[in-house]
């Protein structure tokens, strides 16, 4: 059971009215962004995961973005995120399990689970991976990019947003 309830854009301060108006152009309002809305600064912050991800996209396919963000999720047990990232793999017909991931591919599932599990302590060998594919200011935004990811996977768990019903059965 959530902790906080979502914020009904009937009944919203017009702040949250206008943040909400405006995420609407550019993407689908979550259960995660609704219970966000009742602090718009708040909301603001984390919708800041969009820039990242189109940042990324310039360097990166749609497909490798998913791959890094589902590893992320599925590393920190993020229900809502690893099956919103599940979701799309399954849709392109992918077994993220079995995949057999190119050597661009495997070093960002490997750093976005490292961003989880050890942080303090990722290691030479993935950097140096890494190094084989990103220059500094990539790996920089792929960082912080990761670090939005984890941020959204804790505000889904510690206030244990519900999972959106287009997700059921994923």
């Amino acid at each position: 059971m959530p902790y906080i309830t979502m914020v009904d854009c009937n009944t919203a301060s017009e702040e949250a009215r206008a943040a909400h108006d405006e995420h609407a152009k550019i993407g689908q309002i979550t259960n995660m962004k609704r219970t966000l809305l009742h602090s718009v600064p708040a909301f603001k912050v984390m919708m800041e995961w969009y820039t990242l991800r189109d940042e990324a996209a310039k360097f990166l396919a749609e497909l490798d973005v998913s791959f890094f963000c589902y590893a992320i999720s599925s590393q920190n047990h993020c229900h809502i995120c690893s099956t919103f990232f599940r979701k799309i793999l399954k849709d392109a017909n992918i077994d993220f399990e079995h995949f057999a991931f190119n050597p661009l591919q495997q070093s960002l599932v490997d750093y976005g689970q490292a961003l989880v599990t050890k942080p303090k302590n990722i290691g030479d060998e993935i950097f140096a991976e890494l190094k084989k594919h990103f220059n500094e200011e990539q790996i920089v935004l792929l960082t912080a990019f990761g670090a939005m990811m984890i941020a959204t996977n804790l505000i889904n768990d510690s206030l244990q947003v519900e999972l959106d019903g287009y997700l059921a059965g994923y």
